[in-house]
């Protein structure tokens, strides 16, 4: 009974980490909601699909509007959910790296007490345990169990390490777990901002209509007609005049025709990007760079190009993360010189600028064409846009599928555009 009343000791010295059942009935009553979001999600995506194949009537572009708001409203509640989720998920995780290092901790006091006891008993000789009085039998006994004891002590060593590498990988996935949170919560302030646009828009569609379709016709038409308007509409390059759309449709066709990307897919993204050139940043290298992986470069392109790198904007750092994108195209100073070469073969800039239109347009057609926009489709396109902005390893993650779709729609219109101006 003794021995066994030893050993039950030592195993209840091993580290046991269950997660309780109401943690594992939250998180699956979260999972459950996020999938009847999702799906929700996927029902507006299927109204947005068929509406937008049909002709342009005012319910038509009212509905578009209504399912594009409502997706995005169900966006953020499911990303709000997913934040949920996360955090609990961050809680449990601190919960259990504090019980594994309470639980080290304690069983190497014990374990450590134990060494000493067995260090004593092998170090009597026989002579000390006759000469003591002690029963020889009862003597070997002892000896017995805290041989047993001595196993038992490698094995939990042996967990200790495992526990301490455990603990390690959790503390990792904590950080990770942060950063995602940080993304989503990113997303969600940009989602919301999207909705406000969107409402805005829908308010005039019917202040301007007021349920006359033939008037709203007219508007439409209208607005295909005019070559004009499309020009206003489009942009403004920082640090030169106004570019007429014509010679931004040069650049975009030149570069689809050198990479095999449509051009108004070019067009989508750096409208996605920077606003078609009209927001390239107002941030400051010194401040918002990562250093030395974007200012080392950035102060290389400045000082080849002849420029004064304290006066060229660049992104601003947002509280999430690094800026310091340049140009048109936002392209960062270390992904830019590895294109310097193709660009400027390109262009026959040597060196490319990146705050030049045509090198900006001839950047982002060959780094599209690199993800696979060449191949053609919508899905190509798509997933291309999606690599240019999260790059390769994030590019299918939910989290970014924003991107892509605005740049998707963005093409869209931006095509129409292009077919008016062909035709007139």
């Amino acid at each position: 009974m003794r021995s066994a009343s030893i050993l039950l000791a030592v195993f209840l010295l091993f580290p046991v980490v269950a997660r309780g059942q109401d943690i594992s009935a939250r998180r699956a009553e979260l999972e459950k909601n996020l999938a009847a979001l999702e799906g929700q999600i996927a029902e507006q995506q299927k109204i947005l699909d068929v509406r937008q194949r049909e002709s342009v009537t005012l319910e038509r572009d009212r509905d578009i509007l209504n399912a594009k708001i409502e997706r995005a409203k169900l966006s953020i509640r499911a990303r709000t959910l997913v934040i949920e989720g996360l955090s609990r998920e961050i809680a449990d995780k601190e919960t259990r790296i504090d019980s594994l290092s309470g639980k080290i901790g304690r069983e190497k006091e014990s374990l450590a007490a134990l060494i000493r006891r067995t260090d004593k008993i092998d170090a009597f000789s026989l002579a000390e345990v006759m000469l003591g009085g002690k029963n020889l039998s009862e003597f070997l006994e002892d000896a017995d169990e805290y041989r047993v004891i001595k196993n038992a002590l490698r094995d939990s060593f042996r967990a200790l390490e495992t526990d301490k590498t455990e603990t390690e990988e959790e503390r990792s996935s904590l950080a990770e777990k942060r950063g995602e949170e940080v993304e989503l919560r990113k997303l969600q302030e940009f989602e919301k901002k999207k909705i406000e646009a969107q409402e805005t828009e829908k308010r005039r569609i019917l202040k301007i209509s007021r349920g006359i379709e033939a008037e709203y016709q007219k508007i439409i038409r209208a607005q295909e007609r005019s070559a004009a308007q499309i020009r206003a509409e489009l942009f403004t390059l920082r640090g030169s005049a106004a570019i007429p759309f014509e010679k931004a449709l040069e650049f975009a066709n030149a570069a689809g025709k050198k990479t095999g990307v449509r051009p108004a897919l070019i067009l989508g993204v750096i409208a996605e990007e920077s606003n078609l050139g009209e927001n390239v940043g107002t941030g400051s290298w010194r401040a918002d760079m990562k250093s030395p992986r974007d200012t080392v470069p950035f102060q290389d392109i400045t000082r080849r190009l002849g420029l004064d790198p304290d006066q060229m904007p660049v992104s601003k750092k947002p509280w999430y993360g690094y800026g310091g994108a340049m140009g048109p195209a936002q392209f960062i100073p270390s992904t830019w010189v590895l294109y310097e070469e193709r660009i400027a073969r390109a262009t026959g800039h040597n060196p490319p600028n990146p705050w030049e239109p045509q090198d900006a347009f001839f950047a982002a057609a060959i780094l599209l064409m690199d993800n696979g926009a060449d191949e053609g489709g919508f899905a190509a396109e798509r997933l291309a846009a999606l690599r240019y902005f999260a790059g390769w390893t994030n590019a299918k993650k939910k989290t970014y599928a924003f991107y892509g779709d605005e740049v998707m729609e963005l093409a869209e219109k931006y095509q129409r555009q292009i077919n008016i101006l062909q035709q007139s």
